[in-house]
């Protein structure tokens, strides 16, 4: 089944927001304590292993994403980018860097590496890979391998204009405080599909106050994120 995709995710109500669960404390978000928490990695599982969507007669493709922890002033920050609006895998959607594998990739590794590099420009030697999540598998029928990473702040972007219209960063603090993490649900095709969202406001790039939506596979990859941290 492929089912119709979401194309307004904004309008679907919102059924539950998580302020129940604990955000994980300030120490834990350390870049010290997440490189300790990937070299000894608690017990724990991931509550989102992909859309929850069937496949028919699509062959899985493997994929990577950089989940890029900024090293900044106040803590660390999550570097996302805004994909453009013409692409035709989720148009104007936030996502991490990232992409299908690649022949030459040894590894999922090399190509999260990579494809931050030609999406945003992010050079490897700012980069420190600390670990990786578990496969994440998407609607577009990819199994994506969420590269964790401590990035340094010297760092300069450039942009390839016809994948990226923007990059911007979003503190981790905020996103692992599931207070910010909404429970949105919607039937399409007699079916229940549940996803999450983590809605952030900031000022753009020309100085304009804009929301970011950050939803749907980011946000899951985040959660899983969030119940690492805080297992």
């Amino acid at each position: 089944m492929t089912g119709s995709p979401i194309r307004d995710p904004q309008s679907v109500p919102v059924v539950a927001v998580d302020s129940h669960l604990p955000g994980v404390p300030a120490h834990g978000l350390t870049p010290r304590a997440v490189r300790e928490r990937f070299a000894r990695p608690p017990s724990w599982q991931p509550e989102f292993a992909g859309d929850g969507r069937r496949f028919e007669e699509r062959v899985l493709l493997p994929a990577a994403v950089l989940v890029p922890l900024v090293e900044r002033s106040d803590g660390l920050h999550v570097l996302l980018t805004q994909r453009t609006a013409h692409l035709r895998d989720h148009a104007g959607q936030i996502s991490f860097p990232g992409g299908r594998t690649e022949a030459d990739d040894i590894d999922a590794v090399a190509t999260a590496l990579r494809e931050a590099h030609e999406e945003i420009g992010l050079a490897r030697e700012h980069v420190e890979v600390v670990g990786a999540l578990p496969v994440y598998t998407t609607i577009t029928a990819f199994e994506v391998t969420p590269v964790v990473a401590i990035v340094r702040p010297t760092f300069s972007l450039a942009l390839d204009a016809f994948e990226v219209a923007e990059a911007f960063e979003v503190p981790l603090s905020f996103l692992m405080t599931p207070a910010h993490h909404q429970q949105h649900e919607v039937a399409i095709e007699g079916l229940r599909r549940r996803f999450l969202s983590m809605p952030w406001t900031s000022v753009d790039a020309s100085g304009v106050e804009k929301r970011y939506f950050i939803w749907g596979a980011t946000a899951a990859m985040l959660r899983n994120l969030y119940r690492f941290l805080a297992a």
